[in-house]
């Protein structure tokens, strides 16, 4: 089972931002598990935390930018890239302005200190979407397609043509997520001249110089062009190479456009939030179509989680009935809330318990309208875990349960009389010292009722 990463110690990387000219101070910061990719603007008061999440999505003209509650963070694409890249799962990059610094224009800079500070693993399994069935989205105004089909590992096909002489079409294949860093990550973004020139008339591009930016130049350069070019790049003289490009930056690859494009749609679709394990092949890409695509995909995957229900065959024999259930936990009626286990396995448990309109708090809650309470649902699946730390020791009838910690609960559906409810446990991390920290998930009527993260202690009956 893959497990998470994150990085093991801060590191701080300083630059210009491209589009502000101002000075960035970026940090990247470890991050609990299951915290994904967050941008912490520290230069706002509170410290505002926008979640690397396609829903956040607003403009992506120059950039994929990202706004929260009226904070943004624009041009998150090449940082986002170099942490998929290394496959770190959770990081915090706290930032001093609202766009990370531009460095060299590629993510190799990143990668460099996101190395510096150590990768680390953790103890919860990573969540990864394994591509099934094909998806796809095209733009039939700009002919530009999007298509994520299965494969053993995640892998991406950018195809670009930009319709001039001097760029043309381009290909870039990355084989394996693995080989990001050497054959992707130092691929630089480039504009150009037409769109440069454009840039600078409206002040846009106050960070730039030749070292950010391959400019290739797609037509005559006029006097009042050069004149503006020095002055913002604070060159003396600019010179066109034979191979088209502005001044004497040399390009690392042929297809370093491509490659870029590539590096582009990693970026973008880390803002789905989760692992792929697929072959994206994006024909004339750019952020719009990345992250509209990054959208159909995301709701996809929650869609499927929704539909990811545990199946049972309820009338073969129960794995544990309700007396061998009363042999382990120390709970009885009307507080015993399991009725059956249904699989029970080294790192999870799978419990049942049938919701009837006989059930004691229903008198209650509410008398017109019963509805099963949300803590006893909590309380239920808690049981389950019980059912699995106790399964762990020969002598459970000489044992308690304690709750330690709830976090991230979260209710989905009423739950009513006459409803079977399935709950699934799986463990975070092993279980230590009699501590389950485990996940868990109730089901009724094949739709998600309730999910949280639990911890539980056993401890010896005194």
């Amino acid at each position: 089972m893959l497990k998470q990463r994150t990085i093991q110690k801060e590191v701080t990387l300083t630059g210009i931002g491209l589009h502000t000219g101002k000075n960035v101070t970026m940090v990247f910061k470890p991050a609990p598990e299951n915290n994904g990719y967050a941008f912490v603007r520290v230069d706002l008061e509170g410290n505002p935390t926008i979640e690397a999440k396609v829903e956040y999505v607003t403009e992506t003209e120059r950039g994929t930018n990202l706004e929260k509650k009226g904070v943004s963070i624009n041009t998150s694409e090449h940082v986002l890239a170099a942490a998929v890249g290394l496959q770190i799962d959770n990081l915090i990059i706290e930032i001093d302005a609202s766009e990370p610094p531009i460095m060299d224009g590629s993510s190799k800079y990143f990668i460099e200190a996101l190395e510096s500070a150590g990768i680390v693993e953790q103890n919860a399994p990573v969540e990864e979407y394994i591509v099934k069935e094909v998806v796809s989205y095209r733009d039939e105004a700009t002919g530009s397609e999007i298509i994520l089909m299965p494969a053993d590992e995640y892998q991406v096909t950018t195809m670009v043509d930009f319709g001039t002489k001097i760029l043309g079409t381009q290909n870039a294949t990355l084989d394996s997520i693995t080989n990001f860093k050497e054959e992707i990550s130092a691929a630089r973004t480039f504009s150009f001249l037409h769109e440069l020139e454009m840039l600078l008339e409206h002040n846009l591009i106050k960070g730039g110089d030749l070292n950010n930016a391959i400019v290739y130049v797609d037509k005559e350069i006029s006097t009042d062009t050069l004149e503006k070019l020095k002055k913002a790049f604070g060159k003396d003289d600019i010179k066109v190479t034979p191979n088209g490009i502005l001044d004497n930056l040399e390009l690392h690859w042929a297809n370093e456009a491509a490659k870029h494009k590539l590096l582009d749609v990693i970026g973008d679709l880390a803002l789905v939030g989760t692992r792929i394990r697929g072959k994206v092949i994006a024909n004339k890409p750019g952020h719009k179509i990345n992250t509209l695509f990054g959208k159909r995909l995301s709701n996809i995957i929650k869609q499927e989680k929704r539909k990811n229900v545990p199946t049972y065959d309820l009338n073969q024999p129960p794995l544990m009935d309700i007396n061998q259930i009363m042999k382990i936990l120390p709970h009885r009626p009307p507080f015993l809330l399991i009725d059956r286990i249904l699989d029970l396995g080294d790192d999870f448990v799978v419990g049942m318990k049938n919701v009837s309109m006989n059930e004691p708090f229903f008198v209650g809650h509410f008398p017109e309208a019963p509805v099963m309470p949300g803590v006893l649902q909590i309380e239920a699946m808690a049981q389950c875990g019980g059912i699995l730390v106790l399964s762990t020791v020969p002598d459970p009838e000489n044992y308690l349960t304690y709750f330690m910690k709830m976090d991230n609960v979260k209710f989905k559906q009423k739950v009513l009389p006459g409803d079977t409810l399935i709950f699934k446990a799986e463990l975070i991390s092993p279980i230590r010292r009699g501590i389950c920290h485990m996940r868990s998930v109730g089901y009724a009527n094949g739709r998600i009722v309730v999910e949280a993260e639990l911890m539980a202690q056993i401890a010896r009956k005194k």
